[in-house]
C-alpha cells in the first residue's frame, strides 16, 4: 500500500492513477484515507448506444423550463 498526500497526487497524477491498478494507492487528508478505487468498465457500449448528447439534453430541458413558467 501507498500512501500519499493530495498534494503529491496532484504532482504525479498519472503515476498514482496507473499504481493503482497494481497496487492500493490511499490518499492522506487530514485524518481521512480516501482509497483510490480502480473498477472494469462499468458503462456498456448499450449504455453509450442509448445516450443522448449534451445539446440534445439541452434542448430537452429547455422545453421543461419554458413549460413550467408559461402562464
Amino acid at each position: 500500500m501507498v500512501v500519499i498526500s493530495p498534494t503529491e497526487l496532484r504532482a504525479e497524477q498519472k503515476k498514482y492513477l496507473d499504481l493503482a491498478e497494481k497496487e492500493d494507492v490511499v490518499i492522506k487528508r487530514g485524518q481521512k484515507l480516501i482509497h483510490l478505487v480502480v473498477k472494469e468498465r462499468t458503462i456498456t457500449d448499450e449504455d453509450l448506444r442509448r445516450g443522448i448528447t449534451g445539446e440534445e439534453l439541452k434542448r430537452r430541458m429547455h422545453k421543461r423550463i419554458d413549460k413550467l413558467f408559461d402562464k
